[in-house]
């Protein structure tokens, strides 16, 4: 494989695993505040409280951004609500209608803080490049050793939630992705005048590695993500089955 394709590659590989562990997981806390408080409501409300580091920050980059572009913005809300569809809505800020492109850049905001962050908490804070050296050293004593060295870090657990809470709440909504489709259009058309008229190689040349690193930055931070919800996610399950059992109800979500 061409090595200007890695970050490609990787992005794709670890996009999809993301939003299934990110769904899941929050199925599995639902359904376990639902199982013990046996109210919707008050299980919304849990759900939320545990999650509101991420939620703040994803609404209240959409606000910023907005006001930052001189967009107007309405009402701000961190307080759940379910929809129509059954779906949970965690937060919203109004925005007024406007250009696509500024669309694109308030609703991809929370993406860009998020990313950011668990960036930071993950690399610096949180050291996991220790942790994937020993795993690709392939030796089960040194693995043990980085794992527990990492737990003793101070305020590991923290940064551990909050780098959880915020990378299941980065990625952009359906309403943020709404100026997408226009952007996307936009660029392909470019990217295909450009090839039309010969700047193939040209591109080839002098975009395709810096692209491939900005990729490969974005992968590490899916792959974080993915990493701490791989770590949480079968707790989660092994309690709700429990809480199954003891308490002989079912949760349907």
């Amino acid at each position: 494989m061409p090595p200007d394709l890695v970050g490609l590659l990787w992005l794709l590989l670890l996009l999809g695993p993301l939003l299934f562990l990110q769904r899941s997981l929050h199925r599995e806390i639902q359904a376990i505040f639902l199982l013990v408080t046996r109210r919707v409501d008050v299980a919304m409300v849990l759900f939320s409280i545990s999650f509101f580091p991420g939620i703040l920050l994803h609404e209240g980059s959409h606000y910023l951004t907005a006001r930052l572009l001189g967009v107007r913005t309405g009402r701000f809300s961190l307080i759940p609500r379910s929809l129509k569809k059954g779906q949970l809505q965690l937060g919203f800020v109004e925005t007024q209608s406007t250009d696509w492109l500024r669309d694109a850049f308030i609703g991809s905001a929370p993406l860009l803080s998020g990313g950011s962050f668990v960036a930071y908490a993950g690399l610096v804070r949180l050291g996991l490049p220790g942790l994937w050296q020993a795993f690709n050293s392939g030796a089960l004593t040194s693995l043990f050793e980085s794992l527990h060295a990492l737990s003793m870090q101070k305020d590991f657990w923290l940064w551990f939630y909050l780098t959880l809470v915020v990378s299941s709440t980065m990625l952009p909504s359906e309403s943020d992705r709404r100026a997408w489709l226009p952007l996307g259009f936009i660029l392909g058309l470019l990217l295909i005048m450009s090839l039309v008229f010969g700047a193939g190689p040209w591109l080839a040349v002098h975009l395709a590695e810096p692209l491939n690193r900005v990729l490969l930055a974005v992968d590490t931070i899916l792959g974080i993500s993915v990493l701490v919800h791989l770590v949480l996610l079968p707790p989660l399950w092994i309690t709700r089955r429990f809480l199954n059992r003891f308490l002989r109800l079912e949760v349907v979500l």
